[in-house]
């Protein structure tokens, strides 16, 4: 038998109206199914279990509301479209209230039908899918393979009192997301979160920032001040950007971290450090300690339970779970009612390497729905750079790589000539076989010391690059 998804049932006791849907259905690659009214509906909907019904209000023995009711009692939960004239509009609008998906009136266009009906598939399919195959913990969502050590670490982390987390990622993975994730599933989350963003604060004002200060400590210390470890008692304290943090606050840290203790600035008691510690970087810290940038202490110190979030692109299966949590998400904030995503638009987005990860899923997301007025997101209201984009596929490389391997700047300067030779030494044209810009091809022509490969200025070839 067909696929499910591609199984409709028409239900409608007038059969030029049957016959023109079901043609038409059969055509767009549907499996179309007939009914001729409410009793024989029942049976059909039984048999082929199709993906959705498209059934009259008005019919004999059984007209389409009560059909309805016998089929959400019998455990029918596909969309129903209800068909109904203009002077039915009341009940038709009493059909949506018992489940229907929405009503079309008669006569109606072949093609927006079909259009409406590909458009609450799709919806359906992000529904359904969603809902079995998402794992959502506090705002992270994802099926990948990769994501799953995360929500194993998380179910663990619930039980840790007072945890030490290193979180590493590229920038707009979510690392800020997961961070206060950890603070609510976790035995603190009564506790206050706390966020230190590294990049933001001067290192003259760190340590008063993260320590405190006590009146007198230096100029303009007219009062004491709380610092943030204290402000986080019983909470949680998330150092976004740990990679930034300046060499000179990064042993006055270890040092509070490793006795659990620290003075504020002036100050000359200890005080107990009691909350649980989470960074997060997009820098390498091995690469940082190995250069002498970040403390090795440090690192390890913070590195007691390290997280890595995975880039977007590695992630392929999140991105239409993601894209359908911000459309339902703009929706309330822009007060919008987009269905979700369509097929087409995510396979466009799923092709998207996404160098901004997350984030820039969001915001592409955000800046379509500010002008999305149709039922469904669609590739035209992507951005270009995203509609046009290539598949992984197409990023890999054609050439294989021998086993002795390879002076690669011997072939970088061979694959120069042969575009420049290719091209008459246009470097327009050059630099589109190479896929450089053309200042990028005349830097290479310079550093390979091929100048003397024309026998013409610069300036003429200049004149002859194309626009």
């Amino acid at each position: 038998m067909s696929s499910r998804r591609t199984r409709i049932v028409v239900c409608d006791d007038e059969e030029l109206v049957r016959w023109s849907l079901v043609e038409g259905l059969k055509q767009s690659g549907y499996d179309a199914w007939e009914a001729v009214d409410g009793e024989d509906c029942l049976a059909v909907v039984e048999r082929v279990r199709p993906a959705l019904l498209l059934m009259d209000i008005r019919m004999p023995r059984m007209d389409g509301l009560q059909t309805l009711r016998r089929l959400r009692a019998s455990g029918f939960n596909e969309p129903v479209l209800m068909l109904t004239a203009l002077s039915d509009i009341e009940t038709a609008v009493q059909a949506t209230q018992l489940g229907a998906s929405r009503y079309l009136t008669k006569p109606f266009d072949l093609d927006e039908v079909r259009g409406i009906i590909r458009e609450v598939l799709d919806r359906e399919s992000l529904r359904t899918s969603g809902a079995q195959e998402a794992t959502s913990v506090e705002g992270i969502i994802g099926v990948a393979p990769a994501m799953q050590p995360i929500f194993e670490t998380l179910q663990k982390l619930q039980k840790v009192v007072q945890p030490t987390v290193l979180i590493t990622g590229e920038s707009g993975t979510g690392k800020d997301v997961l961070a206060r994730a950890i603070h609510r599933v976790g035995s603190r989350a009564a506790g206050p979160f706390v966020e230190v963003d590294c990049t933001a604060i001067p290192e003259s004002l760190m340590e008063s920032t993260l320590f405190g200060h006590e009146r007198g400590a230096f100029t303009d210390a007219r009062a004491q001040h709380r610092g943030l470890f204290e402000v986080a008692t019983g909470g949680v304290v998330f150092l976004d950007e740990i990679g930034e943090l300046p060499p000179s606050m990064q042993a006055k840290l270890l040092r509070a971290l490793e006795n659990r203790r620290f003075k504020r600035v002036g100050g000359t008691v200890d005080l107990q450090f009691d909350a649980a510690i989470v960074a997060a970087t997009n820098r390498d810290l091995k690469i940082e300690v190995a250069d002498g940038r970040f403390r090795e202490d440090l690192y390890y110190r913070l590195a007691v339970v390290q997280l890595v979030i995975p880039p977007l692109r590695a992630r392929g299966e999140d991105v239409r779970l993601i894209a359908q949590h911000f459309v339902e998400h703009y929706n309330r904030h822009f007060d919008k009612q987009v269905a979700g995503v369509s097929a087409a638009a995510i396979e466009r987005l799923t092709a998207y390497r996404w160098p901004g990860n997350v984030r820039e899923l969001r915001n592409v997301i955000e800046c379509a729905m500010v002008f999305k007025e149709g039922a469904t997101l669609e590739p035209a209201d992507l951005p270009a750079h995203i509609r046009f984009a290539e598949s992984d596929a197409a990023h890999e490389c054609p050439f294989t790589l021998p086993d002795e391997g390879i002076d690669l700047e011997s072939v970088e300067r061979g694959l120069v000539i042969q575009a420049l030779e290719r091209t008459q030494h246009n470097y327009a044209a050059a630099a589109r076989l190479l896929g450089l810009s053309r200042y990028a091809l005349r830097n290479r022509v310079k550093k390979f010391g091929l100048q003397q490969m024309r026998d013409y200025d610069v300036q003429v070839a200049d004149s002859d690059d194309e626009d």
